[in-house]
């Protein structure tokens, strides 16, 4: 597997977990409070710009607020939000989609329906109405987010379950005597564990630019928790007066997307027959 892997995972690996380790870390390297400011220092350059500081070592924001510090508390929000609503999407969408293409009949005419009706609404539209109806919330926003991403999963495994409930397998497994749960547990979701994973990769850095929209909008994290979209909102009348407060969140939400998405090219690349064929030969 490591060979299969190779150098191609190093970068987008590194990317991932320093903005992990940045999340888990966050209370103890944070250099000042996320939500506390100090109205004396409010809109203070980097520290290599003239007037900066090492106490304010990315400047601070309109508040007087740390922006490394948001920084870092931000990652935790977000990667916690896109984590929790990645797998919540996965598990459902994995679920509906594998139950379907394998019982296929009503079930399966039901979810085609379902996923048609859904992705002919704009889910920016949909957000914003549960987020009107339920209020916002970082619950709410895992949920809403979840919805938006379990469509994907139950298309494909959905797909991929129609194909594998026709091979010799699973013929034999009937054969003996197998019933529909174990062939489900035992038969097909291993085959398509790592279509999950590599769909669930993808997933992580679509949902934290969705959640970075939302905030941006005022529908996602609520102030004063520290988060990248919401300090973009804040610093968008500023941007040309103080850059870095502006800059930096969206730096950060650029890297970390990236490094998710090279990551899951890397694991579908390992991943496919046909890539590992190539290689090979």
């Amino acid at each position: 597997m490591s060979r299969r892997l190779g150098w191609p995972l190093l970068l987008p690996a590194a990317l991932v977990l320093a903005a992990v380790l940045a999340a888990i870390l966050a209370p103890w390297i944070s250099p000042a409070s996320p939500t506390t400011g100090e109205l004396g220092a409010r809109l203070k350059p980097p520290v290599w710009q003239a007037g900066g500081s090492v106490q304010r070592l990315l400047g601070s924001d309109l508040l007087g607020r740390d922006v490394l510090s948001r920084l870092l508390w931000g990652a935790r929000i977000s990667l916690s939000i896109a984590l929790a609503a990645t797998i919540l999407g996965a598990v459902v969408g994995s679920t509906v989609g594998l139950v379907a293409g394998y019982y296929r009949g009503l079930a399966d005419g039901a979810l085609t329906k379902l996923i048609d009706v859904q992705l002919g609404f704009p889910f920016v539209l949909l957000a914003i109405s549960v987020i009107a109806v339920a209020g916002p919330g970082i619950g709410v926003l895992v949920v809403v987010l979840a919805v938006g991403s379990w469509v994907g999963h139950a298309r494909i495994v959905r797909g991929l379950a129609l194909s594998l409930r026709e091979r010799d397998y699973v013929h034999a497994a009937r054969a003996v005597g197998a019933g529909n749960a174990r062939i489900l547990l035992r038969h097909l979701l291993p085959e398509v564990l790592s279509v999950i994973l590599i769909l669930a990769t993808f997933d992580v850095g679509r949902i934290i630019i969705l959640e970075s929209t939302l905030s941006f909008l005022g529908l996602g994290v609520q102030p004063p928790t520290p988060s990248w979209g919401s300090d973009l909102r804040d610093a968008a009348i500023y941007i040309r007066r103080a850059w870095w407060t502006a800059a930096f969140p969206g730096l950060a939400i650029m890297v970390v997307v990236l490094g998710v998405n090279l990551l899951g090219d890397a694991l579908r690349d390992a991943f496919d027959p046909r890539t590992v064929a190539s290689r090979s030969s």
